[in-house]
């Protein structure tokens, strides 16, 4: 007993403790990192998958982002960024990028979704990350619109706007609209954190919130703007800045056809 409060009060004794602290932290978090990313194993690609994306990486994307995908100084290391975020950049017309700029804006996509596969298949093989969800959590029958509603506005209305029309963020960036988009690619941009986009993950939002964020996007979607023109969904601002423009193109128009009549 006289021995274990002597090395209780030793110098040392709050370092150990500390490391101790530190150990336990970082298994704790490596364990949740993996039940994050488990899922990853749910998409199955064959070795010839694999192989045929090496080949379209190489000649499509290794300029940028290097041969081993480690990144470079023109882009970032793919290792770890899962099979999910190569389905949305590339599947979107994203990536490969026309010219470089503050971000990747949608464009027909230069791969079928063969090939898509195969580069996922790829990048996927050389690290753990999220993967191509499954169909039942893209199935918006099975979703909850109010729910989702709520985990929208709380989480990315400030950014997207109330309306899913998008809106413009800092240093010519922006975030797009989600109207028009594909369920699954909403999916894969919120596990993965494209662009500006925080990530969130299955402990941040999970996979059934998921699913009822993305009905109730495409419950609003299919509403349309039966009141007339919808001028952006923006709000009162844009409806403000159209009716003072409109109102000083009359009064301008009014006062030139006033002076050009004779006196």
């Amino acid at each position: 007993m006289k021995a274990l409060t002597r090395n209780r009060r030793h110098p040392l004794a709050g370092l150990v403790l500390l490391v101790l602290g530190l150990l336990l932290t970082g298994a704790l978090y490596a364990g949740a990192s993996s039940f994050n990313n488990a899922q990853a194993a749910n998409n199955t690609y064959s070795e010839n998958d694999v192989s045929e994306g090496r080949k379209l990486y190489v000649t499509n994307c290794a300029t940028c982002h290097g041969m081993d995908a480690t990144g470079s100084p023109a882009a970032p290391s793919l290792i770890g960024v899962g099979a999910a975020s190569v389905d949305f950049q590339v599947g979107s017309g994203r990536m490969p990028m026309q010219m470089q700029g503050p971000q990747a804006w949608v464009k027909p996509p230069q791969f079928n979704d063969e090939q898509t596969k195969q580069l996922s298949a790829y990048v996927a093989s050389l690290g753990a990350g999220p993967a191509v969800p499954e169909e039942q959590y893209l199935d918006t029958s099975k979703g909850n619109s109010a729910n989702g509603g709520e985990v929208f506005r709380v989480n990315c209305a400030m950014c997207h706007s109330a309306s899913a029309g998008g809106g413009a963020l800092t240093r010519g960036k922006f975030a797009p609209t989600l109207h028009g988009v594909s369920e699954k690619h909403i999916y894969e941009a919120m596990v993965t954190g494209p662009q500006n986009m925080p990530v969130f993950s299955d402990t941040n939002i999970s996979p059934e919130d998921k699913r009822d964020v993305i009905t109730f996007l495409k419950e609003i979607e299919a509403q349309g703007s039966p009141g007339g023109a919808k001028l952006g969904s923006l709000g009162p601002v844009a409806e403000g800045l159209f009716i003072w423009t409109a109102g000083l193109a009359v009064c301008i128009g009014f006062m030139v056809w006033l002076t050009s009549r004779p006196s």
